[in-house]
């Protein structure tokens, strides 16, 4: 089975991060996306944290009726700063005839060199590169050349999409509607639970 992994800390999950999944499937032939929030990014603290179960129910509100995509709760289950090696290792252990695709925007995937065991987490999956504006191809192509498998890696096209979990989280605390920003059963349960008010 051909697998895409969409990480992040999805604080809230929008509708950019679900075309983002809808358009690697679809340019890489994969059989299903798995969303996996992160219960501690190594990098960033998560702003205005509703916590990780939270933020796991809205990734599953906000895939629910799609069968191509899916909600993992991996990362959740593990202490500790939620490390990509560790996850693809434990996801290759799980169902070692997967083949695992990272999902990664063109900025990420250039800094890859500064992540934990780059050339391990390139041995477990093939990196998947939305193409936006901002970041050119040939930037993030450089960038990888440097480490063993980055030439394996594989773009998409992405439409630009200016939604930010940031921005969602914003107009929750001033009142505005999100509506359209993020999945309506997101929406709801961002409202009935009162998430991102203060």
């Amino acid at each position: 089975m051909r697998v895409g992994i969409l990480g992040g800390t999805f604080n809230p999950p929008h509708l950019a991060h679900l075309i983002c999944a809808q358009e690697a499937h679809r340019e890489l032939g994969l059989d299903r996306v798995l969303l996996i929030p992160a219960r501690v990014p190594p990098h960033k603290p998560v702003e205005a944290e509703p916590g990780p179960e939270q933020r796991l129910r809205l990734c599953e509100l906000a895939v629910a009726g799609d069968e191509r995509l899916a909600v993992s709760d991996l990362e959740l289950r593990r202490e500790g700063p939620s490390y990509t090696v560790d996850t693809l290792r434990l996801l290759n252990e799980t169902a070692p005839n997967d083949e695992l695709y990272l999902i990664l925007g063109g900025d990420v995937a250039a800094g890859l060199a500064s992540w934990r065991e780059p050339e391990r987490v390139l041995e477990l999956a093939t990196l998947a590169i939305a193409g936006r504006r901002g970041t050119a191809r040939g930037a993030v192509t450089r960038a990888l050349a440097s480490l063993r498998g980055g030439d394996r890696a594989r773009f998409f096209t992405m439409p630009r999409i200016a939604i930010s979990s940031t921005m969602i989280r914003r107009r929750v605390r001033a009142g505005q509607p999100i509506r359209y920003l993020v999945p309506d059963a997101v929406a709801s349960h961002i409202a009935s639970e009162g998430l991102y008010l203060r």
